[in-house]
């Protein structure tokens, strides 16, 4: 089939690398189409942040994120930082609000995010193309896309397909298979900020507590996180799980402390120095919420009256609740995932342009290169500045 749309740039996938890659290009006078299968763009932005989208974290700096080369995400990070996507949305009269630790999140909808990439990609002069499946790519002289909409070809193409991740919203493994065509290497995927589950054993003894929520510190692969921790029913989810899921690989250990910075023999003391009649269980409970401080005693170890308990027993106690082991059976998988790790070898990239090394005109941007970023709006800033980066070059 003959190319039926000649391009300068061509861009595979209308998330937020690819939209922001195909904007930047377009402002160069680079003539860009960008191809989406879905039926509309950013469809991972729309679901994203409970439907108000995390767009970005103003604190963003290299060591949120995760990848074979801890160093390569710097350069683009600094090129395109969260200030400059916030006057973009600001520009685009779109209220927002931070709601913890630099996480800011659109007041009203997602869609914002969306109708103002859409938009400035009209300002731009690019081309959007929905339900647009890739069949086949090739090279020769160019690229050539081919899909169900007819060929595209161009100088450039721009591989910003995603990752495995949410698969019920279309996501394909497209971007490795291309990477893999095109002489470079991928590094394992899985799926990151993920749900873990319990083992049969623990489920039994925990997951009728499904719903109940404490702040903890859970380490795992000598990365540690102090957040929120929600036990599920197949196991352990929120904040601090999710953060510690991108590190865990299976058959290791998770180590979850109950109560970080709290000196729980240090309390036990004082109380029964105090000559106090309470029980532990119930010292406990002003910590942990009672469902969970009534099951640890449950499984280890009867309560007492503080003034009846030794000092030997309360150390154990204490160094118990400070280090809460188990290993998870697996994760919740892709389709709970917020986001894929691994992807596309950046061995093979320029960490400035995102280009191919051995390749001039191919690029990789965003989720499927191996960059994951930590929970709270740093996948999205590595998605803006990685398109950003591409799209000066492209």
């Amino acid at each position: 089939m003959d190319p039926s749309f000649q391009a300068d740039v061509v861009v595979l996938g209308g998330g937020a690398a690819g939209l922001m890659c195909a904007i930047e290009a377009g402002k160069r006078g680079r003539r860009v189409v960008v191809l989406e299968h879905n039926p509309e763009i950013g469809r991972k932005i729309l679901i994203s942040g409970g439907g108000r989208s995390n767009f970005t974290n103003l604190h963003t700096k290299p060591e949120n994120f995760l990848s074979s080369n801890p160093h390569f995400a710097k350069s683009a990070l600094a090129r395109y930082q969260p200030a400059d996507f916030i006057r973009m949305v600001e520009r685009h009269g779109i209220p927002y609000h931070e709601k913890k630790d630099g996480q800011l999140f659109c007041d009203r909808s997602a869609r914002d995010i969306t109708r103002m990439l859409e938009a400035e990609c009209a300002a731009a002069g690019v081309r959007i193309v929905v339900n647009c499946a890739v069949r086949d790519v090739r090279r020769t002289t160019e690229f050539v896309v081919e899909t169900e909409a007819g060929a595209f070809s161009s100088a450039s193409l721009v591989v910003a397909t995603g990752g495995l991740t949410v698969p019920k919203i279309g996501a394909t493994p497209l971007g490795y298979r291309l990477a893999e065509q095109f002489g470079l290497k991928v590094v394992e995927t899985r799926p990151a900020l993920v749900p873990l589950v319990f083992p049969e054993a623990d489920r039994k003894r925990y997951c009728d507590l499904a719903g109940v929520a404490a702040t903890v510190r859970v380490s795992t692969g000598g990365h540690a996180f102090r957040e929120r921790m929600l036990i599920t029913h197949r196991g352990l989810s929120g904040p601090a799980v999710l953060q510690a899921s991108s590190y865990w690989r299976p058959g290791q250990e998770l180590t979850i402390d109950l109560l970080p910075d709290v000196d729980f023999a240090g309390v036990l003391a004082d109380r029964k120095a105090r000559r106090e009649r309470t029980e532990t269980r119930t010292i406990l409970c002003e910590f942990l919420p009672r469902r969970l401080a009534d099951r640890w005693f449950e499984l280890h170890g009867p309560s007492r009256p503080v003034l009846q308990a030794g000092d030997a027993a309360m150390a154990a106690l204490d160094r118990r609740l400070h280090a809460w082991k188990f290993r998870p059976s697996g994760t919740e998988g892709y389709g709970k995932a917020e986001v894929t790790a691994g992807g596309v070898d950046t061995a093979g990239l320029s960490s400035r342009t995102m280009e191919v090394r051995h390749l001039p005109g191919l690029f990789f941007v965003g989720e499927v290169v191996d960059v994951t970023g930590h929970l709270g709006g740093f996948n999205f800033q590595w998605a803006w500045a990685s398109g950003y980066s591409a799209g000066q070059a492209a």
